[in-house]
């Protein structure tokens, strides 16, 4: 239900939330998140753009968060690249339905409600704070 630019997006924030010691560059970032570095750098200078991260320039230079990870929903990361999109008028372009959905679509329209909100409720430190065995973007610590 998002682009995977979005993804993109939302695994190098998560991946500077994780590593917040010093700025990183988009060779580092691309290699832990495993997205294609000449598309992340694209995919960053929109974040940058959207100040969701800085970027520093200079021998120590690089991206770091702009925001503390409590303070920065997914849905800002998400709308910094690629916004989620309402249905507005009917998809078929159907002249008698025009902006009035039909069932199907009202449906669809509710189901892109439910989940813009799940990410505007959700912040970045609530990724790094849920419980789970499979720490984000980083295989799994074999004992």
């Amino acid at each position: 239900m998002i682009s995977q630019t979005a993804e993109y997006a939302l695994r190098a924030v998560v991946c500077l939330a994780q590593n917040q010691d010093k700025p990183h560059t988009t060779a580092e970032i691309a290699s832990w998140t495993k997205v294609p570095e000449h598309y992340l750098s694209k995919v960053l200078l929109a974040l940058a753009k959207h100040e969701v991260v800085f970027s520093k320039k200079g021998l120590h230079g690089g991206y770091v968060l702009a925001h503390a990870p409590e303070n920065l929903p997914l849905l800002n990361v998400i709308n910094a690249v690629d916004p989620i999109k309402n249905i507005k008028s009917c998809p078929l372009k159907l002249k008698t339905h025009g902006t009035n959905l039909c069932p199907l679509h009202k449906k669809v329209n509710e189901s892109i409600d439910v989940m813009q909100e799940m990410f505007r409720t959700s912040t970045v430190a609530m990724i790094l704070n849920e419980p789970t065995k499979s720490i984000p973007l980083c295989e799994a610590i074999k004992n």
